[in-house]
Formats: structure tokens, C-alpha cells, sequence
């Protein structure tokens, strides 16, 4: 895009609540069951059908605004948002409009070691509509099926207002995002099975001018990587239609991620084009303040204030604090070592190094380590063996292998297999005398002035007692011993 042009970005995030029903009936909101499983007459939208609403799902999209900096509206409203899909068996979707649950919030991002605020303008709650699977080629051919199973799964709209400026910003707000609502357990951010999706609101305008352009929604976007280069795509398609002398239309336009463009879908819809209307069969949504105060109150450390807390109270880096706290259960991990370790720098090392490595071949999921062959308590117990030198940090690799293999505890591995650490100067003199006595040419070479023969040496010694050997003792004994 030319320099002389601005972007206004605007995302709009759908997010699938962790609930175990749907939002208005009790049928299960399980992914990949046969189609039309779960459904009953409320989520088909059969006559004389009643909604009844699922308390867990205001009390997960409530955590969802306050994880958001949102002010929680004490009062919402349901509407009906008619359209026609024939995957929306009601012909309406039951959704917020002009009353949301919650509104005014922001995300910090960081681009380029700048913060910056990107405003949250509401989050709305409201049913998910059903899915529409298409066989054949788009002609005569063409079957479609319908699968009900998504209609009525509890989703949250999380709309920002137009701050972005370029894709990287909506790539770092995405990121973000997703983070903190795997945090507070209300969504887990799988773009593959739908339960997070993303469209985003593209418009360009002259730098310097207050005007917005003209907006193109982009949709059908499954990955943070893809709504980064529709949007840089978008860019620069409109860029080049305003030098032609065109004018941009708004449209509702698809990503092909095949062919890494844009294409159009439909012309775009206005909020009057819905015939949104009060849901006749709902009440307003009220939230007692004592409730409100007791999700207030069990709300989790969330990740920006705990890489903040790594920083400070463990004086690691804001790339290790970064990495350890990139999910709340990993993040949980590295704390309950730190605290019973007493040696937060040692547990982020050994965390982000073999810990990470076996996590990553091993396939383990970092958002529940609940299962991890290796608990904080046995990593912790290993890494204050090496603090009091019963074993020496080469040999704590070996454990810590060990350990990820069979489960057992450090000190158990230590007393099997004989790894405890030698320390007794007058054993290691002995054979420090030994490989003095059999490798006179390194001697010389040390002597000569070449520091590296040291190394030799002290590699020497630890193969003869099998990485055993105090490293400090031995550095000491050979440098008295050559010293004279």
C-alpha cells in the first residue's frame, strides 16, 4: 500500500463459550458428532418452543469483559436478528443489539516495543447458527446439507472500535485476545473447529485525513496468520482501485487462501437490514451486583499482569517472562517451581530448555499439564539437588530425563542408577593425578599458554567418573596442580 494512505482496521472475533450446552436448551455442544445429534425442538426452532438461559454462559461472557477492561452492563437486552439462512432454522438469530452485556473496554498490544491501547466497543452475547455442507461442483450436481449440531452454541461477539493500523497490530490484538480468554477457561481458541473466528473491517484513508473510507468486511478467515495477509491483500487492492480512479464498494468479501486474494461475497448489510426487535420470549437480562462482585472476585491472574509479576518478582527477562507465561497452565508450572525451588531463575532455565523440548516431542498440550510426566514438585526437588551439589547440573540432565521417562522422583533416580554427585576432594585428586599422568602433551600445551587444554583435562576427569566429578572442585585441583 502507498505510503500516502492509511489504514482503519476494525476486528470482529466470535467466540465459542466452554459451556457443556447450548445457550438456550440443554443439548450438548460437543464438537465432531454426527449431524443433527444434538438438537431438540428449541435449537430447531419448532413451534411453541421456549428458550431458557444457560447462567454458566452470562458467567463466563461477564469474565470475558472484565478480562477485556469492560464496564459490565447491569442490564441487556435480548433481540431477534431476522435473515434468512438455511442453516438458521428460526429465521432469526437471538442476539444483543443496542444493549450488550458489556461495552468500553481495551487490549494492550506491543509493536516494535511500543505499547498501545485498542479499544473493545462491546461484547454481545448470542446463539451460534447451524452448518451448511456442500458436495459437488457449483452447478446442477451441487448437493447441500444441513447440520443443526452448532445451532445454539453460546457465542460472545467481541467488536473492536477502528484503532488498528496495519495487520501486525491485528495479528498482536488477535494474539492477545485469544491468550487471555484461554486464561479465564470461557474459550479455548480453536480456529479449526470454529469455536474462535475473526472478520475483519478494512478501509483506507489519506494520512492525516478524519474522514473513514469506505469498509470491506473480510471473512472465512481460520488462522491469525491468514487474517494477516487478507488484510495486507485488502490494502493494497483498495489502494490500487482509489489510484485507478475507482471507488471502493461496500461488500462482504471472502479470503482464498489458495490463491492469497480477496474475492467478493455479497453487498454489505446494515444493522436496519436485520429488523432487530426486543425477543418477545426472553426478559431483560439482569445482573444482581452481589453475583457480579463474586465473578469480580475469582477472577484469575491474568497474562499481562503476571509477565509483569515474572519481571518483577522473579527478575527474569521480558522474553522469558513472555515464553513462561504464554498459557495459565504452563504459566501455573513455572510459579509452583519457583515457590518451592526457591531458584525462579534455575526453573525458568530448565523450564524453557529440556522441559519445553520433551513438552514439544512428546505432543503435550501446554494449555493442561495436569498430566505432565514431570510435576512442578519433582522438577522443583532436582533443581535443589544440584543447589546443594549432591548432583552437577550435566548430570541433572540425566535425571531430568529420567524423569520425563518413568515418572519417578529425582532422588529416586539419583540413588538407582548412582549418580550422586562426588565431591570429596581427596577421591578427585586421585584421579586428577591419573589424567595429569597419562596426557602429558595437554599439560605442556596448558603451560605453553594454551586454555583450552584445560578443558581437555577437566573433560577427562568427568568421563572417568561418569560426569560425577564437582566441576568447581575439579577446575580447582587441576589449576593448583598446574600452577606448580
Amino acid at each position: 500500500m502507498d505510503s500516502k494512505y492509511e489504514a482503519v482496521i476494525g476486528l470482529e472475533c466470535h467466540c465459542q463459550l466452554l459451556t457443556n450446552s447450548k445457550l438456550f436448551c440443554s443439548c450438548s455442544t460437543g464438537f465432531g458428532e454426527p449431524p443433527n445429534m444434538n438438537t431438540c425442538p428449541v435449537c430447531l426452532g419448532l413451534p411453541g418452543a421456549l428458550p431458557v438461559l444457560n447462567r454458566l454462559a452470562v458467567t463466563m461472557a461477564v469474565k470475558a469483559g472484565l478480562g477485556l477492561n469492560c464496564t459490565i452492563n447491569p442490564e441487556s437486552q435480548w433481540s431477534r436478528k431476522n435473515y434468512f439462512y438455511p442453516d438458521l432454522p428460526k429465521g432469526y438469530q437471538i442476539s444483543q443489539y443496542d444493549r450488550p452485556v458489556a461495552e468500553h473496554g481495551f487490549i494492550q498490544i506491543q509493536i516494535n516495543g511500543a505499547s498501545r491501547k485498542i479499544g473493545v466497543q462491546r461484547i454481545h452475547m448470542e446463539e451460534d447458527a447451524g452448518k451448511s455442507v456442500h458436495e459437488g461442483l457449483p452447478d446442477s450436481s451441487r448437493s447441500t446439507y444441513l447440520d443443526f449440531n452448532r445451532s445454539g452454541v453460546p457465542l460472545i461477539e467481541i467488536v473492536t472500535k477502528p484503532d488498528l493500523r496495519s495487520s501486525e497490530e491485528a495479528y498482536d490484538y488477535l494474539t492477545r485476545l485469544k491468550e487471555i480468554l484461554e486464561y479465564l477457561d470461557v474459550c479455548d481458541g480453536n480456529m479449526e473447529e470454529g469455536s474462535l473466528r475473526c472478520d475483519a473491517n478494512v478501509s483506507i484513508r489519506l494520512k492525516g485525513a478524519q474522514k473513514f473510507g469506505t469498509r470491506t468486511e473480510l471473512k472465512n478467515i481460520n488462522s491469525f496468520r491468514f487474517v494477516r495477509k487478507a488484510i495486507d491483500y485488502e490494502l493494497n487492492r483498495q489502494a490500487e482501485v482509489i489510484d485507478g480512479g475507482g471507488r471502493i464498494v461496500q461488500e462482504t468479501r471472502l479470503w482464498n487462501s489458495d490463491e492469497e486474494r480477496t474475492v467478493s461475497m455479497r453487498s454489505k448489510e446494515e444493522a436496519h437490514d436485520y429488523r432487530y426487535f426486543p425477543d418477545p420470549d426472553l426478559p431483560l437480562l439482569v445482573l444482581d451486583a452481589e453475583w457480579l462482585a463474586g465473578i469480580r472476585n475469582a477472577m484469575p491472574e491474568l497474562p499481562e499482569a503476571r509477565r509483569h509479576r515474572f519481571i518483577e518478582a522473579y527478575a527474569l527477562s521480558e522474553y522469558d517472562a513472555g515464553v513462561l507465561a504464554m498459557t495459565r497452565s504452563l504459566s501455573d508450572f513455572f510459579d509452583e517451581t519457583a515457590r518451592l525451588s526457591g531458584q525462579p531463575k534455575a526453573a525458568a532455565n530448565w523450564i524453557m530448555g529440556d522441559l519445553l523440548r520433551f513438552f514439544k516431542e512428546g505432543n503435550v498440550d501446554l494449555k493442561d499439564l495436569s498430566q505432565s510426566p514431570v510435576s512442578s514438585k519433582m522438577l522443583a526437588e532436582m533443581i535443589q539437588l544440584v543447589e546443594k551439589g549432591t548432583i552437577s547440573g550435566k548430570i541433572a540432565k540425566t535425571v531430568m530425563e529420567e524423569m520425563y521417562k518413568t515418572r519417578k522422583a529425582p532422588a529416586v533416580i539419583v540413588e538407582e542408577k548412582g549418580l550422586v554427585q562426588i565431591s570429596d576432594s581427596s577421591e578427585i585428586e586421585k584421579i586428577v593425578d591419573a589424567v595429569l599422568e597419562k596426557n602429558a602433551d595437554a599439560v605442556a600445551k596448558y603451560r605453553a599458554g594454551n586454555q583450552a587444554s584445560l578443558g581437555f583435562l577437566v573433560g577427562q576427569v568427568m568421563k572417568a567418573t561418569q560426569g560425577r566429578a564437582n566441576p568447581q572442585t575439579v577446575n580447582e585441583l587441576f589449576r593448583k596442580r598446574l600452577a606448580g
